[in-house]
């Protein structure tokens, strides 16, 4: 099937702008909005225009200090999509073989048929909690394949590929002249002063990409970055001058005063986290119509609906309870759901209760109609 540019979009981000929103709501897979009076910022340190050539210099900077890495190793970009997207572009040819997780988050596809490539898989099993096989990625890989594309942590489940499994498959990469993409914006989950990246296996190999998103609450100041090697850095922002150009510049500065914050910005979005958690596990356990890998970090679990069809799960949560979850379609798993509990904790607390009586209510139904 050839698929035309004049149709593009991503039916995961149409359904989460338009169709998501609940009054019990967990189908979030970041953190609480962090609000900009907890930063502590007075309009004398904002502006409206600023040096922005290729990047803020002091936020690049604040980048490179925090992952270890040289300066002309950072691209800023709008957010962890927009990094997704000129990683993919500055390394493909239209044509060029990629190949991608299964199961993966949507946007990711959608952003590699727009840019004309062929996409091939490897399975992340769930008999396996959902880790990486390298002998998955060796059979699936061919001399055309030009990109391994990974999300650590794994969107949809949350699981986290080792720093082992990660050099076992630059090296596979490496037989073949292929890059690694690892989407790390779920990996900041877990709280570390100073972040580990895959970055630092090969800065020639691997790419990353991450945002201030998803771990702290930051969506609105749209801070994402990519790490590459800096002739790839260079090819990504000559990439962002077709579509951006610039940035916006206050939320550059804000973004530089967020990352000089982000340890106490950590520390309270890790208590809430590690409560959320708390409620979620004591939820799953006691649910025998479910079964879930539990991940060791993150927001999200992606559990599997024993019996029954999670389409209609989702419209009866959403219709008669004011629930929702995130239908497991848009992930290539129509038998399971993610939920999310980066919420503030009452919120989690209001909404478990809806989520269960919804689902044994959708239960009793499923024992009526047999």
């Amino acid at each position: 099937m050839t698929y035309s540019r004049s149709t593009a979009h991503s039916p995961y981000m149409d359904w989460a702008k338009l169709h998501s929103a609940a009054k019990f709501n967990l189908a979030t897979s970041g953190v609480a909005n962090y609000p900009l009076s907890k930063l502590g910022v007075t309009i004398d340190q904002l502006e409206i225009n600023g040096p922005s050539i290729y990047g803020y210099e002091p936020l690049l900077q604040a980048i490179a200090r925090r992952y270890r890495v040289p300066q002309d190793c950072v691209v800023s970009a709008v957010g962890t999509s927009m990094a997704n997207y000129l990683a993919l572009a500055a390394t493909t040819e239209p044509g060029d073989e990629i190949l991608v997780e299964q199961p993966t988050y949507e946007l990711i596809l959608s952003t590699a048929k727009y840019l004309g490539l062929a996409i091939n898989r490897f399975p992340r099993r769930a008999e396996n909690n959902f880790a990486i096989d390298p002998a998955d990625i060796e059979r699936n890989l061919t001399p055309n394949t030009r990109l391994i594309v990974i999300c650590n942590l794994h969107n949809p489940t949350g699981a986290l590929v080792s720093d082992d499994t990660l050099r076992e498959i630059g090296n596979l990469a490496a037989k073949v002249g292929a890059r690694v993409l690892v989407d790390e914006v779920y990996r900041e989950m877990m709280f570390e002063s100073s972040p580990s990246s895959s970055f630092h296996i090969d800065p020639e190999r691997f790419i990353v990409t991450d945002s201030l998103t998803k771990a702290y609450g930051l969506s609105g100041l749209r801070c994402g970055w990519v790490l590459a090697a800096p002739e790839l850095s260079r090819r990504m922002f000559q990439i962002n001058d077709l579509h951006g150009a610039t940035f916006a510049h206050p939320a550059e500065l804000l973004s530089v005063i967020a990352l000089e914050k982000l340890p106490q910005i950590a520390d309270e979005m890790k208590s809430m986290l590690d409560t959320n958690r708390r409620l979620l596990h004591d939820f799953l356990l006691k649910r025998d119509d479910l079964d879930y890998f539990w991940p060791e970090y993150g927001t999200i679990v992606f559990p599997r609906l024993k019996n029954g069809n999670v389409g209609s799960l989702c419209q009866i949560l959403r219709n008669d309870f004011e629930t929702s979850v995130v239908p497991g379609s848009f992930f290539e798993e129509p038998n399971r759901f993610r939920m999310g509990v980066g919420i503030p904790t009452e919120s989690v607390q209001a909404a478990l209760p809806q989520l269960q009586r919804g689902l044994n209510s959708y239960r009793a139904s499923l024992q009526v109609s047999a």
